[in-house]
């Protein structure tokens, strides 16, 4: 290999020799185009990190429940030190990872990197005043579950091990940022979670109180989905919008497309509601259906049962 050339000597037919450099140089060709097809710096900005806003939603889950997440050699004395360091940890790198999103903006190329980091900063300090809320909520969500599942011991064990339970915390954090003008960062979060546990809540749906998602894997939840208080869903739920594509007349994002569960609904395992329609409080939605349309309160929704029809002589036809 010559001095500076990642290019490894052609030998044998057995050599490591990949033509580095000219993949090299393919990449970079392709990269350049990308950037002005976009209109983007030849340097861009790095994207938030995937791995450091796992990192912040750990800290804050630990600063939100210390004595169940946090430290095993926490005393009482020493919670509040505990929680104060955690929060500092992770809101300080939260202001960094959200400056990131602000220089992505495109309507913020003329700002100085002084005032962008100022907004983050006025945007972390709101979001950690709406901690205790979370905190709040999640109470009620572990509540709801512990209460609702006869297989939970504890809510120490819903805690540690229900992945209802790691989404909807996820949830919470991330439509806190989402509502306060961080969307990049609220999805990556949303996204974090998803990989965790095969749920897909995006960070701009609204979720009451006491939300129960019970096993979870499959469910997805879309953007502008409103689910009240007391719901409980199953695996395999879809609360989405009806398809369209970019060349379609799309809607703008926070126009209503997605359902409106009203308060104490049950939705059973793989059902698909679809598109700007309400189901009613109190209904059961039962499992495997395909629903398109309203449901007034009240309303049990299931298949038609199966039927056996004997074919005689061609009777029951």
């Amino acid at each position: 290999m010559t001095t500076g050339s990642l290019q490894t000597p052609t030998g044998s037919p057995g050599s490591l020799d990949w033509d580095v450099d000219r993949v090299v140089a393919d990449l970079r060709a392709l990269r350049d185009a990308s950037l002005a097809a976009r209109q983007r710096a030849a340097q861009p900005v790095k994207l938030p990190s995937r791995k450091a806003l796992a990192g912040i939603v750990d800290g804050l889950s630990a600063a939100l429940f210390p004595n169940r997440l946090g430290s095993r050699e926490l005393s009482d004395s020493s919670v509040d030190f505990f929680v104060g360091r955690m929060l500092d940890i992770a809101l300080r790198e939260l202001v960094e990872q959200l400056r990131r999103e602000l220089q992505l903006d495109p309507t913020r190329e003329t700002e100085s990197p002084d005032s962008r980091r100022e907004e983050a900063v006025a945007i972390v300090r709101k979001f950690a005043g709406s901690l205790p809320g979370i905190r709040k909520l999640l109470e009620t969500d572990i509540e709801a579950v512990f209460v609702g599942d006869p297989a939970a011991r504890s809510v120490d064990e819903v805690l540690a091990c229900y992945p209802g339970i790691t989404a909807v915390t996820h949830h919470r954090i991330a439509h806190e940022l989402f509502l306060l003008g961080a969307p990049l960062v609220a999805r990556m979060i949303s996204e974090i979670a998803h990989s965790l546990t095969g749920i897909d809540i995006h960070p701009g749906a609204r979720i009451g109180e006491s939300f129960f998602i019970d096993h979870g894997t499959g469910v997805v939840v879309g953007e502008t989905t409103v689910i009240g208080r007391r719901v409980r869903i199953y695996h395999g739920v879809t609360l989405g919008a009806k398809s369209l594509r970019r060349g379609d007349d799309l809607p703008l994002s926070t126009e209503p497309r997605h359902p409106v569960v009203e308060d104490d609904v049950v939705i059973y395992a793989g059902a698909t509601i679809l598109g700007h329609v309400t189901i009613g409080s109190r209904s059961v939605i039962g499992g495997n259906l395909w629903l398109t349309a309203s449901v007034p309160p009240d309303t049990t929704v299931a298949q038609a049962e199966a039927r056996n029809s004997e074919f005689d002589g061609g009777s029951g036809i």
